[in-house]
């Protein structure tokens, strides 16, 4: 039996586990567990490679056993082969590296950089005719001097201080357990590499890159959406060692005073008066593309407020294909104002509209007849009554208190 059980606890095996299953354990946490995958989980990460790294060295594994973590001061307890190296001698490379992360290699060449996101505003009429525009972005890109060396051919040399890591390794001794920090190396900066004073490139000096305007000519197809990305495969920022990212333009479509797009089709909203709507008539409808639509409304159709009516194929074109959506319009019907006509007009439409609805049997019940007035004076006549109902209220002291009577 196990005198100490923290490691196979971390793993979440039993004591007598085997070699397979200790392997199958480790290589579940750490996918699960990986920095790239898990930003938030480089220390469990690293205890849980660490705890590996023991059980499954046989000789470690028996001291461990035997002793404990105690046992293992002699053995290089806490030291030994890093996380990272670890897990890439275990899975044949990393491998959350292929989109944009830029810390990881894959089974072979260098790593990958980050991919650089912009954001472009564009209108609904860009979208609807296509347009070609110029992006102006600061990048990074390689030395030309010195091609991206720092310094002359020879004068960059690895760091003795950290072995090319950019980072050491200190391990403490805390009573009985042993703690191991990192930290980056003093002598190189957390570069890994140092050139002298006198050797660095003057166009650089010895960063390796600089910093440079790109212009971009963005092309926008007809029918892109909003949020749709463009691509310019390895546009984004160099340095040595690493493949550049990608520059990703994403399209944010800008709210339209007129028109509403739904996917392929268009929404108008148009305003339209009595006579037109019920007698028809033309209004017109200034499209995308500088077209003006004479829209037609037939004689007696008679169109309703909120009525949607479409013309077809005249929506925002499809994008990478030949069709169009559909243009939906919904009406607003504005009526003449108030008292607009004179008696001899409104025997004619009398005579011209269709006749009124009946007005239902009342029976026995008392008819008072009433006449319509405009709300607005006597809803702030109401505001006001109850505003002097509260005064009264206040100046008359306490509700529920009455004068003594002699």
């Amino acid at each position: 039996m196990a005198r100490e059980t923290k490691y196979y606890d971390i793993l979440g095996v039993d004591p007598s586990a085997s070699e397979g299953e200790l392997k199958k354990a480790y290589r579940k946490l750490a996918l699960k567990y990986h920095p790239d995958k898990n930003p938030d989980a480089g220390d469990k990460f690293k205890e849980i490679s660490h705890a590996y790294e023991v059980l499954s060295d046989s000789e470690k594994r028996q001291m461990y056993d035997q002793y404990g973590e105690e046992g293992l001061n002699g053995q290089g307890g806490m030291g030994g082969m890093d996380a990272e190296d670890l897990f890439s001698q275990l899975f044949g490379g990393g491998l959350f590296g292929g989109g944009g992360g830029g810390r990881s290699r894959g089974p072979q060449g260098p790593r990958r950089g980050k991919d650089m996101v912009h954001h472009l505003k564009v209108s609904l009429e860009d979208l609807y005719k296509g347009k070609s525009t110029k992006l102006a972005l600061q990048k990074h890109v390689l030395c030309g001097k010195c091609d991206g060396k720092g310094g002359k051919d020879g004068a960059v040399r690895t760091c003795n201080g950290c072995g090319g890591q950019g980072v050491r390794v200190t391990i403490r001794q805390m009573g009985p357990m042993m703690q191991q920090f990192q930290q980056a190396c003093p002598d190189c900066r957390g570069q890994g590499e140092i050139i002298n004073e006198k050797d660095r490139c003057k166009q650089c000096v010895g960063k390796k890159i600089l910093g440079e305007k790109k212009i971009l000519e963005v092309f926008i197809d007809k029918g892109m959406k909003n949020g749709q990305n463009i691509t310019f495969s390895g546009e984004g920022d160099q340095a040595p060692g690493i493949v550049p990212g990608d520059i990703i333009i994403t399209l944010d479509e800008k709210p339209h005073s007129t028109f509403q797009r739904n996917g392929d089709d268009l929404v108008y909203h148009a305003k339209i008066d009595l006579l037109t709507a019920l007698a028809g008539g033309q209004f017109a409808i200034p499209h995308l593309d500088d077209r003006i639509l004479l829209v037609s409304v037939l004689p007696g159709e008679a169109i309703q407020p909120d009525m949607v009516k479409v013309v077809p194929n005249e929506g925002m074109p499809a994008y990478r294909h030949q069709t169009h959506g559909h243009l939906f319009v919904k009406f607003t019907v504005e009526f003449p104002q108030s008292n607009w006509a004179d008696e001899e007009t409104i025997a004619k439409l009398n005579a011209i509209l269709p006749a009124r609805s009946p007005l239902p049997s009342f029976g026995n019940k008392q008819v008072d007849e009433v006449v319509l007035a405009d709300a607005s004076g006597y809803q702030s006549q109401r505001g006001a009554h109850a505003h002097y109902e509260e005064d009264d209220d206040d100046e008359g002291g306490q509700p529920g208190v009455q004068c003594a009577q002699s």
